[in-house]
């Protein structure tokens, strides 16, 4: 009998049952499978080809679960490199190795790397006459990383796009005869670069290599038997294999959850997004149907796997064919009471993603309590998993994601970018404090005390407004905080950092620094740079860079990088940083090894085929799992139908696929959230058809398992909440304060708490980091700028009036001006100040005879208190009216006090300063009576002034009055400096509300105040 006329052998391991244990259970019975595959077959003389890597290690390890431990000699174990073709872009080492030996003899060129794929790609498309990226690296990379995946689906699908230009009629847009040109790219320069290169796309070479081993199997049978298991199919080239194995003498294919319930009718209807698409695809190509496909051996079904499988597929039937349920719908009644098939499958929708992973990593904690079992969360959503890993930190498990995480993520990667950003940055403080206090940064001394230079470094220079750009600008930035004594600095370690920071970061700086400059030399500089800042005084420079496994990936991927670098020539330097970022974060790094014996976390590419006691699907949302038919930004639906491309919805086939797979575990749990991010979310169309058939079937309350909810809920409870009061310190009366500035008084009356943390604990708050140009140094600038005009004109007017403020506003500027925010924001602010400023003097000194700016008064105020206290304060501006009298002027940069704050005394700066200036703390000239109290407010915006005029009728007695009483009650070591005492009148002053604790007791909540 020749091979030809044979029958396909085709079995199919059914869903629910755990697909490498059965394969393994049957194969260490009888390797020969009844004799169907030979006689006396030893089964180390099997050759078993599973779709991926991860799969060939599983099957090991069920060999070695299913044995006892015993030791084995086991089949020669190899994957056939069936997997989705993101996966192909990422990987270029090919996965199947059955054939590798072939593609010498059949003269198979070498793939491609795909990072040099993507770099050539983008070379081409910049080089392109009107290129659609506009001469932006970082677009060109990306339009060459689509083309890539474009290219793969089209060699995976064996698709002949030379006519491309053909496929668009007229009729349609403009803008998809623009793409058809453009793609032109690929049907005619890319594959001149490759034959230049001596190279081919890694899809391609794939298929080669699969034609060649299905060439080599139908010319010369092998003697050993030769088993696919677990395939699907999805790749042509793989199916052609597949086929030609199945009608092997000695071959057999184990198709992985093949529905042999679902009617004939509905599996020939099944549409591109239906769960068995790919298995009658495949057994289309093979030349097969259903019936030629039998049960595994030895693989026993229970009759409540029997009735799970039946409402999965009942559940999952073809909208076309849903008319068919009534007739079911008693059937599978009727199973789902006898066998219980319902009883462990659990629907938790849960409010937040936060709370499903707090209530999925519960689930997973609860199964270590029973010895031996194992669970698995199986989720595309990368965030869920990283959650859910977190969150089982807090019983000490730790487990790994095995989806992976973007290389760019991992240590040394994230601080290569921080190295780049911060150089690129020109020093700013933000990055800079990113990449010195990352745990790889030495800068050639040991961590510890690099850690306390930068944090000096930080207190000193980088706290608050920006320095001048660069090394330069930290150098100016240091000498001018030593001249001003502001801080008990070693300034001469400083300036040895910042020398160390320079020879470290010199020759990246200047290549940064020019506008363009090749991509290769950019790359060179910035590894240097990065070994030079991580080598510290007892290791070589780049040895903690590149240690350990994280290390390793990065220095990986670095070497290839560096390998096909030069092929992008000369880039803008600009682009540098963000062209690194997007190159690392498109690869992922995968754990090599699991954490956890037990538990697991799969993405549905991991989960095939590999099984767990309890399974929990996680994520089931809609755009999530299953993730939105992706468009294909090249060809429209029409277009790819011209093509004889499969639709974007084959990827919901198979993501469907896995999900019936998993919801057909023992014990299920399937899991989503109501919100993510604060918006409502959709249940996956999965979820829709399973609570549908569930009501239909009369069982509304099936599938819910509320307690796992409440019990993740009650993790962090923290018992009924205990009222807590506001702090009120009360220190001795010989601790407070005596000396109080006008301001201060404001504050002791809004928020005591503050004098008591700034006075008796001595406490001064921080600034921001990288702070814009403060609001009390933007009013210190300009009130220097109107002082030194006041002092320079205090009697009169000169006739260019405007032009000297604007002389004056310069010199104040000048040490500021180098910041970005100054120059391009507060000068024109200014400029407008000043404009009004003028008109406002020009009325104003009508009525006046002499001006005095920014003049210092004290006063002791002894008036039966106990203790003298001192009051102090600057008035910005006194003028001597014509009458004799006083006009007390306080400008304003930022809020204005209201006249209802200033009349019942909330506000008294200005009525105290008019209290000192008549007992003559401001020196006898101007020990007068106050007439004018103003507020002259100075935004520089579209209403660049404005005059406010406090009415006085005995407002300065009566202010000075309420002084008193205030000062004699603290007087009384009773009397407790509050945090905020008049919650109705809170003001501007809260530095200190986070030691008060306020949000803890005050009524609104956790909203705030």
């Amino acid at each position: 009998m020749s091979k030809d006329s044979l029958p396909p052998r085709l079995y199919t391991i059914p869903s629910g049952t755990p697909f490498l244990d059965a394969l393994a259970r049957t194969l260490l019975a009888d390797p020969s499978l009844g004799g169907k595959l030979g006689t006396n077959i030893p089964l180390a003389d099997l050759t078993i080809l599973l779709p991926t890597r991860r799969a060939v290690r599983a099957l090991g390890d069920a060999f070695l679960r299913i044995g006892g431990g015993v030791a084995l000699l086991l089949p020669a174990i190899r994957p056939l490199g069936d997997v989705d073709e993101d996966e192909l872009v990422l990987n270029a080492t090919p996965r199947h190795e059955l054939a590798r030996n072939l593609a010498g003899k059949a003269r198979i060129p070498s793939p491609i790397e795909p990072l040099e794929r993507q770099l050539r790609l983008a070379r081409l498309i910049l080089d392109l006459e009107g290129n659609p990226a506009d001469g932006d690296i970082v677009r060109a990379l990306s339009l060459a990383s689509d083309l890539a995946r474009f290219l793969d689906m089209v060699e995976t699908e064996r698709v002949d796009i030379k006519g491309i230009s053909d496929i668009v009629p007229d009729e349609f847009a403009e803008n998809w005869q623009l793409t058809i040109e453009f793609l032109k790219l690929i049907t005619a320069r890319w594959p001149a670069e490759l034959d230049r290169l001596g190279l081919i796309d890694p899809a391609e070479h794939r298929n080669l290599l699969l034609d060649a081993e299905t060439a080599s199997l139908a010319g010369d049978i092998p003697k050993s038997p030769i088993i696919a298991a677990g395939s699907t199919g999805s790749i042509p080239a793989t199916a052609a294999l597949l086929a030609t194995i199945s009608r092997l003498p000695n071959g057999a294919v184990v198709l992985p959850g093949l529905d042999l319930i679902l009617d004939e009718d509905s599996f020939l209807a099944a549409p591109h997004s239906h769960p068995q698409y790919g298995m009658k695809q495949l057994l289309t190509l093979m030349g097969a149907t259903r019936k030629d496909v039998t049960l595994w051996p030895n693989c026993e079904i229970s009759d409540t796997q029997t009735a799970r499988t039946r409402f999965l597929s009942e559940a999952m039937r073809p909208a076309e064919t849903t008319e068919k349920w009534r007739g079911q719908l008693e059937i599978l009644t009727h199973e789902a009471r006898k066998s219980s098939s319902l009883s462990s499958v659990f629907l938790q929708e849960i409010e937040t993603i936060h709370a499903e992973a707090q209530t999925i990593s519960l689930m997973m904690r609860e199964v270590i309590e029973t010895p031996g079992k194992t669970a698995a969360l199986v989720t595309p959503d990368r965030a869920l998993a990283r959650r859910v890993a977190m969150n089982l930190r807090r019983w000490g498990i730790a487990i790994d994601d095995s989806g992976g995480r973007p290389l760019a993520q991992i240590a040394p990667m994230a601080f290569l970018a921080h190295v780049a950003q911060m150089v690129a940055g020109d020093f700013a403080p933000i990055e800079l404090l990113a990449c010195l206090k990352h745990p790889l940064a030495s800068l050639g001394r040991q961590s510890v005390r690099l850690r306390n230079d930068i944090r000096a470094l930080e207190m000193v220079i980088l706290r608050g407004p920006r320095p001048a750009q660069g090394i330069a600008g930290l150098r100016k930035a240091i000498d001018a905080a030593e001249k001003q004594g502001r801080h008990n600095a070693r300034w001469a370690d400083l300036r040895k950092l910042i020398d160390r920071l320079e020879k470290a970061t010199g020759p990246l700086a200047a290549l940064l620094a020019e506008h363009d400059a090749p991509f290769i030399e950019v790359l060179r500089a910035h590894v240097a740079c990065a070994e030079a800042i991580a080598a510290s005084d007892d290791k070589d420079e780049g040895l903690g860079l590149w240690d350990k496994e994280e290390g390793d990936a990065a220095s990986s991927f670095i070497s290839s990088l560096m390998d096909v670098a030069p092929v992008l020539g000369e880039i803008k330097t600009s682009s540098y940083k963000q062209v690194f970022s997007d190159l690392a974060r498109a690869l992922v790094l995968r754990p090599r090894f699991g954490a956890h014996p037990r538990l697991f976390i799969w993405g549905p590419l991991e989960a095939r085929l590999q099984h767990a006691d309890r399974m929990i699907l996680g994520g089931l949302n809609e755009g999530v799992w299953p993730a939105e038919a992706r468009i294909d930004p090249w060809l429209n639906r029409p277009m790819r139908k011209s093509l004889r491309l499969e639709p974007p919805e084959r990827r919901i086939g198979l993501a469907a696929h896995d999900f019936v797979e998993g919801a057909s575990a023992a014990e299920v749990f399937l899991t989503r959230a109501l919100k993510v991010d604060g918006a409502p979310t959709v249940a996956s169309r999965w979820l829709l058809r399973l609570q549908g058939l569930v009501k239909g079937m009369g069982f509304e309350d099936a599938l819910k398992a509320p307690q796992w909810m409440a019990w993740a809920a009650s993790l962090d409870e923290m018992g009924e909440a205990q009222p807590i009061a506001r702090p009120s310190p009360c220190p001795p009366v010989e601790d407070r304060p005596t000396r109080f500035s006008v301001t201060e008084i404001e504050t002791l009356i809004r928020d005591p708490y503050s004098i008591y943390a700034k006075h008796v604990l001595g406490l001064k708050p921080l600034e921001d980091i990288d702070a814009s140009i403060a609001a009390a140094e933007r009013g210190t600038i300009i009130h220097a700028a109107l002082e030194k005009f006041v002092k320079a004109y205090p009697d009169r007017l000169p006739d260019n009036a405007y032009d000297e403020l604007i002389r004056h506003g310069r010199l104040a500027f000048a040490d500021t001006m180098d910041r970005p925010d100054v120059a391009t924001f507060w000068w024109p602010r200014f400029e407008r100040i000043a404009e009004w400023i003028v008109e406002f003097e020009t009325t104003h000194r009508l009525d006046m005879t002499l001006a005095h700016a920014e003049i210092q008064g004290e006063i002791e105020v002894s008036d039966t208190l106990k203790r003298k206290v001192k009051l102090r304060g600057r008035a910005d501006r006194i003028d001597v009216m014509t009458d004799g009298s006083l006009a007390i002027i306080d400008y304003k940069t930022g809020q204005v006090p209201g006249k209802r704050e200033v009349e019942i005394g909330l506000a008294p700066q200005l009525p105290l300063e008019a209290a000192m200036a008549l007992r003559g703390g401001f020196g006898d000239e101007l020990k007068q009576e106050t007439s004018k109290l103003m507020f002259l407010r100075l935004t520089g915006g579209a209403k660049a002034g404005e005059k406010r005029d406090i009415p006085l009728d005995g407002l300065v007695e009566n202010t000075w009055a309420s002084l008193i009483k205030l000062l004699t009650q603290y007087e009384d070591v009773a009397t407790p400096y509050l945090s905020h005492p008049r919650p109705q009148f809170l003001g501007r002053f809260a530095e200190f509300d986070h030691l008060a604790r306020v949000k803890e007791w005050s009524t609104s909540g956790e909203g705030g105040e």
